[in-house]
């Protein structure tokens, strides 16, 4: 087994476990981000807003799109990793080659770090965006009651398309699938491709400072080896570093791939990422790009970090079991 499989393979067995672990406080941030009231006061905190779905939506909903999400995390990372090993290698044996002519240290530089981080991130970008826009659109769906239909006190917005009978059914993936098809065809499923390709500088910027961090741990210990928790805390640091850097585009994304009512509120309604970023400045000011930032420190903080620790330990454990020798 390539060591590419068997990273591609740790990668998505990690991401699944931190998806399960985290998922409530995922879509809670997706619908702090995809609030597009300006006039909203509530600023209630993360638990309360998580009690808030539960009390009326129910507890389902937290778990709205666990399916594809699930699906997703384990093709992205599984993509992910798989082309970052692949792009890694090719970066060590070049540097290598380097050494052997007289020039660097045979190490992997920030620099070089940084674009196979890149080049690995567009390659998952362009394979899985139509698989997290279901995902964000299960998320961002509001379950509604027969009363709530009814009730007069509704904006015109809703009145007019959003809450149809249609709302009452199961909101599921093949919904999903039809409406967004319905609404822009094949392309559709990529809505908010541009930022998210521009937010490869997320996982980038991550995996930069992992594995500066990781390297300089690693230096001067005879056994060169790291423990769990080490993996843990270095994965957090990278992951807290670059969410705070990219986070506004990570909001424009979930804007993007967010159901719009096409005859609500214009000031809502977005054609592409530069006019939801003009709207956003013009109606919420910057402040809107940074809704819900808290919560999604906390979740991927501690999702990276356990994806981090979990896959560096499937990685280990793989690698020992293969250089087991056969029984014969």
């Amino acid at each position: 087994m390539s060591d590419a499989l068997i990273n591609g393979l740790a990668g998505a067995g990690g991401g699944i476990i931190a998806q399960l672990i985290t998922y409530p406080l995922q879509t809670v941030n997706t619908r702090q981000q995809t609030n597009r009231d300006p006039k909203d006061k509530k600023n209630l905190g993360t638990f309360q807003q998580m009690c808030q779905v539960v009390k009326h939506e129910g507890w389902e909903r937290l778990y709205g799109g666990l399916t594809p999400s699930l699906v997703g995390t384990a093709t992205s990372q599984g993509v992910y990793y798989y082309f970052y090993q692949i792009f890694r290698n090719r970066a060590e044996a070049a540097a290598l080659e380097k050494k052997m002519l007289g020039t660097g240290d045979g190490s992997v530089g920030m620099f070089s770090s940084l674009i196979v981080a890149a080049l690995s991130g567009c390659v998952n970008v362009l394979l899985t965006n139509p698989i997290w826009l279901v995902v964000t659109r299960m998320q961002t769906h509001r379950k509604e009651s027969k009363r709530t239909l009814s009730d007069p006190r509704l904006s015109d917005a809703i009145n007019q398309t959003t809450l149809s009978t249609v709302e009452l059914r199961a909101y599921g993936t093949s919904h999903v699938i039809q409406e967004v098809y319905d609404e822009a065809g094949v392309l559709g499923f990529w809505k908010g491709v541009l930022p998210t390709l521009v937010m490869v500088s997320n996982p980038s910027i991550q995996f930069m400072l992992y594995e500066t961090l990781l390297a300089k741990l690693k230096k001067g210990r005879a056994s060169n080896s790291v423990t769990a928790i080490e993996i843990f805390l270095l994965g957090a640091i990278a992951k807290l570093g670059a969410t705070v850097v990219t986070y506004p585009l990570l909001v424009v994304k979930a804007r993007l791939q967010a159901r719009q009512v096409q005859n609500g509120d214009k000031r809502h309604h977005y054609k592409g990422t530069w006019d939801a970023i003009i709207k956003m400045i013009r109606y919420e000011g910057f402040n809107g790009f940074y809704k819900g930032m808290g919560t999604k420190i906390v979740q991927s903080v501690l999702a990276a970090a356990v994806l981090f620790m979990v896959k560096e330990e499937l990685v280990k454990q793989t690698r020992f079991l293969l250089s087991k020798p056969k029984l014969v």
